[in-house]
């Protein structure tokens, strides 16, 4: 009796659980489903745009290396949302295509407008064979021969992984016009070292996981000090992302990274210095 009892215990919990996960799923592909519909509304009325960044040099943070661009869209009371708070539901479809080409587009207007800016904009290896990407990378570099050089383009760790051989292909050819290359996240996903080899990025920029509280934690100050090495071994600059304290980035600089990029030297904006110049001119 008490094991017959026990018994249906165990399956009334095992129902609990499973209705518990089912729900979570629910309310997953919800959050998921409105965010796309946000999104989608965004493209369709052009609320897309792009904030930035600056990345500086460790040893003289009063100088900027370059900015990045970084995609953000409107929802329908107009706030301002960034991209780790959509790009999840996106990435791996055709609208998350969509959103790299405009990111591209609006990159490079901003680098045709400014001559001396170094910009470096983020595409997913899935865009490669967007012919509308495509497009428009090529027409920007032939109308301004100079914005290949000033052009960095930022790639995840987890996405080059996807179609290594296609990644390496295609850099092999835009660095030929100029282009510059950035690993992102490094260290957030699983990249083979004999890839890592072939793909001569320019750019090695270490995931923020590391690099919050490094300057307590004696582990990451290990992990980075290695990065650091490949890096140096491969000839690569390292940025070090989501720098937030003094004492971090004093540490950082001291393990020889080379640039730091966070809110503790300047938040995202959506009016960068060049801009603000721009229209104290026109004034």
């Amino acid at each position: 009796m008490v094991a017959t009892e026990v018994d249906v215990a165990g399956q009334r919990q095992i129902r609990r659980d499973a209705e518990a996960v089912n729900a979570l799923d629910h309310a997953i592909r919800r959050r998921d489903a409105d965010t796309v519909s946000m999104v989608q509304r965004a493209v369709e009325h052009r609320e897309v745009m792009l904030a930035f960044q600056p990345v500086v040099q460790a040893n003289r943070p009063d100088q900027v290396a370059f900015h990045e661009a970084l995609l953000r869209v409107l929802d329908d009371t107009g706030r301002v949302i960034p991209a780790r708070d959509f790009i999840h539901a996106v990435e791996d479809t055709e609208l998350g295509r969509k959103l790299d080409r405009i990111a591209l587009q609006q990159g490079i207007e901003e680098l045709a407008q400014v001559p001396d800016l170094r910009l470096s904009i983020n595409m997913s290896a899935r865009s490669i064979g967007f012919q509308p990407w495509l497009r428009t990378l090529n027409r920007g570099l032939q109308e301004d021969p100079t914005i290949a050089e000033r052009l960095i383009l930022e790639i995840t760790e987890t996405s080059a992984m996807l179609v290594p051989e296609l990644v390496v292909r295609f850099m092999a050819d835009l660095r030929k016009k100029g282009v510059a290359f950035a690993i992102d996240d490094f260290g957030s996903g699983q990249t083979a070292l004999r890839y890592f080899r072939d793909f001569n990025f320019d750019v090695l920029k270490i995931d923020g996981q590391f690099v919050r509280g490094i300057a307590g934690n004696a582990d990451n100050q290990v992990l980075v000090r290695a990065m650091a090495a490949i890096a140096e071994q491969f000839d690569m600059f390292t940025v070090a992302e989501k720098v937030e304290r003094a004492a971090d980035a004093e540490c950082l600089a001291a393990l020889g990274i080379d640039c730091l990029q966070g809110y503790y030297f300047a938040a995202p904006t959506l009016s960068p210095p060049w801009q603000k110049s721009q229209a104290r001119k026109s004034a």
